[in-house]
């Protein structure tokens, strides 16, 4: 339905941001949404605003036959359907107007929750890794909201490590069935969904995938959890014992279940990126509002120069995960060639950013946090309440930290992601680390920049020279024992992080400015200046704890020497560039910009 409106269609290496500086036709900005994309995006806000928003208080009272005739409502409007094909009955959109439903139909944590678990992870095994009979008998089904789905991979004992399964699959004696016994944990949609994906170990060491339908014989769901936040979606246990499972409903191949497993996580990770975004652009559009209906001491709270720097901060956030998030996905779209729609090559094309997914995953969902934290602040007492939106958004953000493998695991991928592919030679980064070093025992460049953020450009520049050096410096000191190290590895992709938001928030604002000039573009600018200050403070303090981790006496001199040198930069006017976000986007009352 939907197409890209990035030209050239180049396609770029997984990982690659952090060796070589992105051509700015290639990189995807909100402020390329073609029309299509537009007008998704006001199809899943109405949606949000007329059919979900008047029903959050049914959701959040487990009436979960709300949940499914709003979904039913989604698909109708094919918002849920959206990475189904067409010939199963699904709107076939792209990868960005995926994202784009993600962001705008988050208005409510619970229904999100849902939505994503059926029409993302719950449907996506099937669409990738489904054969063709498996495809005709359920998509259709999904692709309606007729069928529910859910994904059951978590276990009380293995919530990260997927690959350590108790739940056991063996093949019955007359070989029609598998025999299907354990516990799935934290499953979501448990209560209502009709199709769920479910993982066990064949034979006590092959991990495979199997669709199993609610009504199999063995199948049952346990009592719904008690939960701190997304009260209004269903999470419970479900129960195998001694489920029945035709051998047809083995999904993809036997042993291949991690496969299936990790792709999907993949997906899930931006999309839930996107959710963030959307989640935190709801929460700023609260806080202001609150900010200047509420007086103290003869004026608006939002005449306070610490609630306007509040508001600034999180306005920043946002803008810097919202550029991550389609950046990425526009590389996805860009990684397909011309008019290919298979599942296979999507697949691929998602895999190959696999990098970027886990890195949008650890960003949004913490700055998530740190916009709803600050929401609550800015209403006081109030946040406290449960009749204020603040208070239901601050619970609601803090799973987004556990969900699609938690944020210590996606920076363990991370880092270890990146070595991998440099010991196999996919990314060239051992030789940029190597060139780097280089660069930086020969003495420093005097090379200057000119144009717009200039100044910006060469910290970007250095910010990926620190990341690269001090992986560099890793390696060298644990080798192939590095991944043991999990604090050195958590460090490094934090860098790595940094070094991703850094870059996606100058090429989105060099690319604003080239298309508006200057004058236009002071938003977008004052933002990514600022994002930029704060964020080389927080790579450099990385850099140096694990320098200090790794090397000792005059090595470690010398090398603390080259992260300050790499660090040095001239102080950008941080506050008066926050009043100018700040004022913007109260005088508009939401994140905004322009």
């Amino acid at each position: 339905m939907a197409t890209t409106t990035v030209a050239p269609k180049i396609k770029t290496t997984g990982g690659s941001f952090l060796l070589e500086d992105h051509n700015l036709a290639t990189v995807f900005t909100p402020e390329d949404f073609n029309e299509d994309q537009l007008m998704i995006a006001k199809l899943a806000d109405e949606f949000a605003v007329n059919e979900l928003v008047p029903n959050i208080e049914k959701i959040e009272h487990k009436d979960w036959q709300v949940t499914r005739d709003l979904l039913k409502k989604a698909a109708e409007m094919g918002l849920t359907n959206v990475d189904v094909p067409a010939e199963y009955g699904g709107s076939e959109m792209d990868k960005i107007s995926s994202a784009v439903i993600a962001d705008n139909i988050a208005k409510s944590g619970s229904f999100v929750v849902s939505m994503g678990a059926h029409a993302g992870i719950g449907t996506l095994p099937l669409v990738f890794f489904g054969n063709e009979e498996q495809k005709k008998k359920y998509l259709p089904r999904l692709a309606s909201a007729e069928l529910i789905g859910a994904y059951a991979l978590s276990e009380a004992t293995s919530g990260s490590d997927a690959q350590t399964s108790r739940t056991r699959a063996v093949l019955s004696p007359d070989g029609k069935h598998y025999i299907l016994n354990g516990e799935k944990m934290w499953i979501t949609n448990a209560h209502f969904a009709d199709l769920f994906t479910i993982f066990a170990t064949l034979d006590g060491k092959k991990l495979t995938a199997f669709l199993v339908e609610k009504d199999f014989p063995g199948f049952s769901v346990g009592a719904e959890e008690k939960k701190l936040g997304i009260r209004g979606s269903s999470t419970a246990p479900l129960i195998l014992n001694d489920c029945m499972v035709p051998v047809e409903n083995v999904l993809g191949e036997i042993g291949k279940g991690h496969i299936i497993a990790f792709n999907i996580l993949n997906v899930g990770r931006f999309k839930l990126g996107a959710g963030c975004v959307g989640g935190a652009r709801t929460s700023i559009q609260n806080a202001i509002a609150y900010a200047k209906d509420r007086k103290a001491f003869g004026k608006t709270i939002s005449d306070f120069g610490l609630i306007r720097e509040k508001i600034a901060q999180m306005a920043i956030g946002i803008y810097a995960c919202e550029s991550m998030v389609y950046r990425t996905v526009g590389m996805m779209e860009n990684a397909l060639p011309e008019g290919e729609k298979s599942s296979e090559a999507i697949r691929k094309a998602i895999e190959e950013y696999a990098v970027e997914c886990s890195i949008i995953k650890v960003a949004g969902s913490e700055m998530l946090d740190f916009v709803v934290d600050e929401t609550v602040q800015i209403y006081g007492g109030y946040g406290f309440v449960e009749e204020y939106p603040a208070e239901r958004a601050y619970r609601d953000s803090r799973v987004n930290r556990i969900f699609e493998g938690t944020n210590e695991i996606n920076r363990l991928i991370i880092t270890g992601w990146l070595l991998k592919r440099a010991m196999s030679g996919q990314l060239a980064l051992l030789p940029a680390i190597k060139k780097t070093m280089d660069e930086v025992m020969a003495g420093p460049s005097f090379d200057e920049l000119e144009g717009a953020l200039a100044a910006e450009q060469k910290i970007v520049g250095n910010a990926k020279k620190l990341a690269m050096l001090v992986a560099g410096a890793a390696s060298q000191k644990y080798m192939q024992k590095l991944a043991d190290q999990q604090e050195i590895m958590g460090a490094i992709a934090d860098m790595v992080i940094e070094s991703f938001a850094m870059d996606s928030c100058l090429l989105r604002a060099r690319k604003f400015i080239e298309a508006n000039g200057e004058q236009k573009s002071a938003l977008v600018t004052a933002m990514t200046q600022v994002y930029i200050a704060g964020a080389m403070g927080r790579l450099e303090a990385n850099a140096k704890k694990v320098i200090a981790a790794v090397a000792e006496g005059d090595m470690m001199r010398t090398q603390i020497a080259i992260v300050r040198r790499l660090a040095k930069h001239e102080p950008v006017n941080v506050i008066a560039l926050q009043e100018k976000v700040a004022a913007r986007v109260i005088e508009t009352g939401k994140y905004v910009t322009v």
